[in-house]
């Protein structure tokens, strides 16, 4: 089977599978141009609440197809950040579900991603140090945003692999899961993101990624699209709130 990218949508929830296997999941340069219009479409549809991005297998993702890189590593590394960026900027909650191997353009993209859980026995490292490649500044911006300035330096410098549980201290992975347990684990958590608020989702990442001009938007967004006024009803009646704002009805400016 040719490398591709897999999707599925059910109960709300975009499930991205990165598929080439024989190759420990690295995405091919035909792979990261599929990014970017996948997340569009899955942007779009009305259907889709949140997203998670995981890799076939054992593994989530080894990093760019070296082949790329020998053809074209201005290129390769070029789509890598067009896909990351796409992934940054996906309007719903995203979570990289991790597995195995997470290393170079695959902690790429999951650190692209708004949050990360992992499997007990995942392996994360950022190797652009054993191929004399410059990791773009984009991309070590968002790295530095997560684990700060020295754990940042400590992965690039060397490229070395920590576990799972070092990642979670330093603040690279949010959950980390015993084997056997992360399927569930995401399945459990992104039916909790599905029946939340897209309004309150929505302005976080905003304000997350540092906006400062929208609070009078998203202001005039609560009095108007009818998620407040539902969520206070809900809980004075105690039953379960009935969210109806969708990005869609949003502009980004």
């Amino acid at each position: 089977m040719e490398p591709q990218l897999r999707h599925a949508v059910t109960d709300g929830v975009a499930t991205v599978v990165i598929d080439h296997p024989a190759k420990r999941n690295a995405m091919t340069a035909d792979m990261w141009r599929q990014v970017p219009p996948l997340l569009a479409g899955l942007a779009a549809d009305p259907a889709v609440r949140t997203l998670v991005l995981t890799g076939e297998g054992t593994t989530f993702c080894a990093g760019a197809d070296i082949s790329s890189l020998r053809q074209s590593p201005g290129e390769a590394q070029e789509l890598a950040v067009l896909a990351e960026e796409a992934l940054a900027a996906f309007p719903k909650p995203t979570l990289a579900a991790v597995r195995g191997y997470c290393v170079g353009g695959g902690s790429q993209l999951a650190a692209a991603c708004d949050l990360r859980f992992a499997d007990e026995g995942a392996l994360f490292g950022i190797t652009p140090a054993k191929l004399g490649i410059v990791y773009p500044s984009s991309s070590t911006r968002c790295l530095v945003s997560l684990v700060g300035p020295a754990t940042a330096k400590y992965l690039l410098f060397s490229g070395e692999l920590i576990g799972a549980e070092r990642a979670l201290r330093t603040g690279l992975v949010d959950e980390v899961l015993p084997a056997g347990e992360l399927d569930k684990r995401v399945a459990e958590f992104t039916r909790v993101l599905a029946a939340r608020s897209q309004l309150t989702q929505a302005a976080a990442k905003e304000f997350a990624a540092g906006r400062l001009d929208r609070d009078a938007y998203w202001g005039e967004q609560a009095r108007a699209g009818g998620d407040t006024a539902e969520g206070v009803a809900a809980f004075l009646e105690r039953r379960e709130p009935h969210f109806t704002w969708t990005p869609r009805a949003a502009p980004a400016d």
